[in-house]
């Protein structure tokens, strides 16, 4: 049974850091590319980061860049999201993803498994 298991959310000031963790199992994912997607309330669900199968290609939502930096371990299976100068816009639940296209997909279609989040709020 596949599963994702997200960490690492909580109560940040603006301007500080988190680093969430999102630990697959129930399979290999190292050909999978893997996400982060979040979603405040009364919003819809938007991408945040990617990085493909092998870790070389990572693409970033605009309102993160420079901010945010995604990454994987995959002997641990594990994708990180390092979170830097917080503002209180990044509140939202945060989602793992992993898709077996391999690529640092946008797409939320192409996501075939997802966590069950984890929420992060950044007090201003």
């Amino acid at each position: 049974q596949v599963q994702l298991v997200e960490s690492g959310g909580g109560l940040v000031q603006a301007g500080g850091s988190l680093i969430l963790s999102c630990a697959a199992s129930g399979r290999t994912f190292s050909t999978y590319g893997m996400g982060w997607f979040r979603q405040a309330p009364g919003k819809e669900r938007e991408f945040v980061a990617a990085i493909n199968w092998s870790g070389d290609v990572t693409r970033y939502a605009d309102s993160v860049k420079g901010r945010f930096t995604i990454s994987r371990d995959s002997a641990k299976n594990t994708v990180y999201l390092q979170m830097n100068s917080l503002k209180s816009e990044d509140t939202a639940v945060y989602y793992c993803a992993v898709t077996s296209t391999g690529l640092s997909s946008s797409r939320y279609g192409n996501y075939n498994y997802w966590g069950q989040g984890t929420q992060v709020t950044v007090s201003s």
